[in-house]
């Protein structure tokens, strides 16, 4: 993986964040707009991404390669919660805040950031990976991502809290994100021959997902006061480990193991993304406390102009 090519696409990446801020700010876009652009990234432009590379003609992964990275990844997000676990304890968080720093630890941004990251640096090839990738978030999100947030909204909350029952929960794990990366794997490996049509269609589709993903986070950016962002010694903290030190332990523990260079190129950059903005999403629903979340979304996001290029200098 080129430095200097992340470099390039780091910086592509803020110039877009720059502009949906600059958007913002003159007030051609809004809080609304920015929600149904989300809207429109994770239900239509995101799954067409990763649909699309589906359809490449050029080499294809065989299904035992496929097989050892689903198997690399599991142990990837067991690693993540098992750290997760640790890091707050590590930097002497509050209990309080103990499931906000969880959150922030074992989910990065794979859609809105990893999709269209991965394409650019690693090529469409990788996005097969990503797809598994973000198989094995959407299953976790919607089971351990929400107990955790559950548990956290009952300690919140001075009344009884009502627990979803567990049926809801695993009807939620069948999304938009989850059947498009299982469709991807589908497409994939049947080798379909796919009308033009339909390929050119999701092609120009998939292609809006980096301005638009882009924008959605420069209005996020926008509506933060630079104190509110950059105040919190313990998210600096945080950012070291989450975003340099895990990404570079797994790098050194895995490359034994995984000789295929592009599935361990794709970990890497999966694992150096900033945080997600899904747990965010649940804990507003939940009502959950969200401003350590939030304020940690914007920071790793900021910091990955540095932590994606430094982790990318260790493969």
């Amino acid at each position: 993986m080129s430095i200097t090519v992340v470099l390039q696409q780091m910086v592509i990446i803020f110039i877009l964040i720059g502009i949906g801020m600059i958007l913002f700010k003159k007030e051609m876009l809004s809080e609304k707009t920015s929600k149904q652009l989300s809207g429109l990234i994770v239900n239509i432009t995101n799954p067409a991404l990763l649909i699309c590379s589906a359809f490449d003609d050029g080499p294809k992964v065989s299904i035992p390669e496929l097989g050892l990275a689903l198997i690399a990844y599991a142990v990837i997000y067991a690693i993540l919660i098992a750290v997760s676990f640790l890091i707050p304890y590590i930097l002497r968080v509050p209990n309080r805040y103990h499931y906000a720093y969880r959150m922030l630890t074992i989910f990065g941004n794979t859609g809105f950031i990893g999709i269209p990251l991965a394409s650019a640096v690693l090529g469409n090839e990788s996005l097969i990976f990503v797809s598994i990738f973000n198989l094995l978030f959407n299953i976790l999100i919607y089971t351990f991502g929400i107990s955790t947030l559950q548990k956290a909204a009952a300690k919140q909350s001075s009344s009884d809290f009502a627990t979803p029952a567990a049926s809801g929960r695993w009807q939620k794990i069948i999304n938009v994100g989850t059947i498009s990366a299982a469709a991807t794997i589908v497409f994939y490996l049947g080798n379909f021959n796919v009308p033009v049509i339909i390929t050119s269609t999701m092609s120009y589709i998939g292609r809006a997902t980096t301005l638009l993903s882009m924008l959605v986070l420069g209005v996020s950016v926008a509506q933060m006061t630079p104190k509110k962002i950059f105040s919190h010694p313990k998210l600096y903290g945080f950012t070291l480990l989450r975003q340099i030190l895990v990404p570079i332990g797994c790098i050194i523990l895995m490359r034994p193991f995984i000789h295929n260079t592009l599935i361990l190129n794709t970990m890497a950059l999966m694992l150096a993304v900033p945080a997600a903005n899904m747990p965010l999403m649940l804990s507003k629903q939940l009502n959950v406390e969200t401003d350590t979340i939030s304020q940690g979304i914007i920071l790793t996001t900021i910091l990955s102009l540095i932590t994606i290029p430094v982790v990318s200098l260790f493969l």
